[in-house]
């Protein structure tokens, strides 16, 4: 913040009378005509395209975002929809439409850690690792806010603070224990790096309790934690009606002017609900002081004034027109989002891509195939125009090849029709399978199953999965077709782990999609005849025995993500198959001992000795050779991606910073440790599973950091 905003917002508040300023606080704030103040807004969301406003270009769900491990590609995307709410919030303010979701203030991007693949609103984030969601959380921050902090293109807000992964049914009551390892080490890592780095403009508490304290008047979280140890300067506001779950749920409080006061007295600045309304009778009570309100108000205005919302501080976006929103090159950068999302899991025998001079018939097959449901997922604006993965394929087979449809079966009920008998597109999938040179089976989820508590129309969990089976008849149904003997091609539109054990040890092929985009069928399609590449790496774990895995609600890290695991695993954190040879040599190491305090700098060569181009995604590891049993394995700690050309090569060299050694102790504090630490370079994970997978060993160094232990800064 300049002192010149600061000095505005000051002024503007300081003519403001009590009311006045308890009226902004509101996430509906009301106008100040006589400060010519005008009428706003604060919700709107912009998770993977500007939302709920009209048209948009939407880009894949968060999670596919993330299988890019790209941060180059999502300061684009979000750069991109800054860009067209810039320009709908123009043309609705010019026409005196300030209504909800069509501001300048998105509360994105959502950067809780997806700790357990039940949570419904995994999807919604960057996958299980910190060091992958920080980074890429950092990257969208600074595509939606520009690079003048002065003068924001738009305001992110980095959600939900903190501790935040499930269960969605209980989030309005829960408690989260969190040791102080857990907390530091995995919960808090990505919103400090987003405060601290891309000066995130606010922060949205969470439902949920942290250690007693709930989480949107929590004094350590709000206070000590993000203001005072972090130095953050933007707002915070409250998730919708979180404060109110203060008296009628959580019972730290009695009444709805305790739950205001204690809100705005650690550190809540606006209420996204109805609690705030209650704070002129907080303030009668003495239960909250009129210096808090003022302090709040004052950091509202400012992020206004830094958004040209007021007299006198235009904004240097102001003239962004409106044919920029869902634009030709806007459309293409989405498309080619969701081609770089896409994760190849297995190709027996390279049965993919498809070779459309073998192929006189092709059987499209199940729910997702044809669903407009499975490429969105939530928190999404709407497309002019759809593609499923029925429509790609039918559109890239062109004439020549026929392609059959068959629903198979409903999305997760026993029949598609109400008054028929179960199984009753069972028949019709076989039929379409037998006549078929290849099969494409389209099943997995959609956000009507995984989401948020309230939105999605889970009756088992309430957003959340059950388990990490295939919901319905969706498993008869690929086993059914399968035994018809043809080659069978799995695309899983998901937003999470599914069970995917029988898929591979039985299907040709598996291709993870998420949930792509509005036009990702074109995408699919493209990938499955051969036009380019996947590229994707999974930015969540697959797991093989889901049994394995703790308590839902328990939120201690241990046996949870690669990086505490031990749980069998299937597909692994990083992993991702593709259509061409990436081999990796002449790796190096800077240091073999050094400071606790140096940098080490690892190097190899990638050279494509294959046929395709491809999006590589070099991935560093560290671990810590002689770990404490609390301490993680493997982490990720740096990621490059190049673009390859069949026969280039490219040199790879990745920075590691005294930071990415060290540790974080279980009475939370972060320290440089002498000792031997391990450290790869690679495409994958160096763990025995990915090393089976792909059939290659990578590198690693020992490296011995030498010196006293040292405490220093998170």
């Amino acid at each position: 913040m300049s002192k010149y905003t600061k000095a505005y917002a000051k002024k503007l508040v300081s003519e403001m009378t009590t009311e006045e300023k308890l009226s902004q606080m509101l996430y509906a704030s009301p106008e100040i005509e006589r400060l010519h103040i005008p009428a706003y807004n604060w919700w709107n969301e912009a998770l993977h395209g500007v939302a709920r406003a009209g048209v948009a270009t939407m880009f894949p769900q968060a999670i596919g975002m993330a299988a890019s491990f790209d941060p180059d590609l999502l300061y684009q995307i979000a750069d991109v929809i800054s860009t067209e709410g810039r320009a709908k919030f123009q043309q609705f303010s010019s026409k005196g439409d300030r209504d909800i979701y069509k501001g300048l203030t998105f509360w994105s991007p959502n950067i809780n850690i997806f700790r357990d693949p039940r949570w419904g609103r995994g999807h919604e984030t960057y996958g299980e690792d910190p060091y992958l969601t920080a980074e890429l959380g950092i990257a969208y921050i600074r595509g939606l806010q520009g690079e003048d902090a002065d003068h924001l293109k738009a305001a992110a807000c980095a959600k939900h603070f903190a501790v935040h992964s499930g269960p969605e049914t209980l989030r309005h009551e829960f408690d989260a224990h969190v040791s102080e390892h857990d907390l530091y080490d995995t919960y808090l890592y990505a919103f400090m790096r987003c405060v601290k780095e891309a000066k995130v403009e606010a922060v949205m508490g969470a439902y949920n309790r942290v250690n007693e304290e709930p989480a949107c008047g929590s004094r350590r979280l709000l206070q000590t934690i993000l203001r005072d140890e972090w130095q953050f300067e933007g707002h915070v506001v409250s998730d919708c009606w979180a404060v109110n779950d203060f008296h009628l749920h959580h019972g730290v409080t009695k009444t709805a002017e305790e739950s205001a006061a204690m809100a705005v007295n650690h550190g809540c600045d606006l209420n996204c609900g109805n609690a705030f309304l209650h704070l002129g009778k907080a303030l009668e009570q003495g239960l909250v002081r009129e210096e808090m309100i003022t302090a709040a108000v004052e950091r509202l205005m400012d992020v206004r004034i830094r958004l040209g919302m007021m007299e006198g501080y235009p904004s240097p976006y102001a003239q962004i027109p409106y044919e920029k929103v869902e634009c030709k090159e806007h459309i293409q950068l989405s498309i080619e989002a969701a081609r770089r999302s896409l994760v190849l899991l297995k190709n027996k025998d390279n049965i993919l891509p498809l070779d459309r001079k073998k192929l006189h018939t092709i059987a499209v097959i199940g729910p997702n195939a044809d669903s407009r449901e499975a490429l969105i997922g939530n928190y999404m604006g709407t497309s002019s125009e759809y593609i499923t993965p029925l429509e790609g394929i039918r559109q890239y087979a062109g004439e020549e090849i026929r392609v059959l449809y068959a629903q198979g079966c409903h999305l997760y009920k026993d029949q598609v029709e109400a008054l028929a008998a179960k199984k009753d597109r069972f028949q019709e999938a076989v039929f379409a399978a037998e006549r078929a040179d290849a099969v494409i089976m389209c099943l997995g989820l959609d956000a009507t199953l995984e989401g948020e508590e309230g939105d999605a129309g889970n009756a088992y969990a309430g957003g959340d999965k059950p388990d990490l089976r295939l919901p319905g008849l969706q498993q008869e149904l690929l086993e059914t077709v399968a035994a018809t003997g043809k080659p069978v091609v799995l695309i899983l539109l998901s937003g999470s782990a599914i069970d995917l054990s029988w898929a591979d040890e039985h299907i040709d092929a598996v291709l993870q999609a998420w949930y792509p985009g509005a036009r990702a069928g074109k995408a699919i399609a493209e990938a499955i005849f051969g036009a380019y590449s996947p590229s994707g790496r999974l930015p969540v774990t697959f797991y093989a025995d889901a049994a394995q895995l703790p308590d839902f609600s328990d939120y201690s890290m241990e046996n949870r993500t690669y990086r505490y695991t031990s749980c069998k695993i299937l597909y692994p954190f990083g992993y991702g198959l593709s259509y061409t040879k990436i081999r990796y040599y002449d790796a190096a190491i800077s240091h073999t001992r050094c400071s606790v305090k140096d940098t080490v700098t690892i190097t190899a060569k990638i050279t494509n000795e294959g046929s395709y181009p491809l999006h590589e995604s070099v991935q560093a590891y560290i671990r810590h050779k002689d770990k404490k049993a609390y301490e993680p394995g493997f982490q990720l700690k740096g990621i490059q991606t190049f673009y390859i050309k069949p026969g280039e090569t490219k040199q790879a060299e990745i920075k590691l910073q005294a930071r990415d050694f060290a540790v974080i102790t279980e009475e939370g504090t972060c320290v440089l440790c002498p000792g031997t630490y391990e450290i790869s370079i690679g495409g994958c994970q160096p763990d025995g599973r990915s090393r089976e997978l792909l059939g290659y060993e990578t590198d690693v160094f020992l490296v011995q950091r030498e010196g006293e232990e040292e405490r220093i800064g998170y």
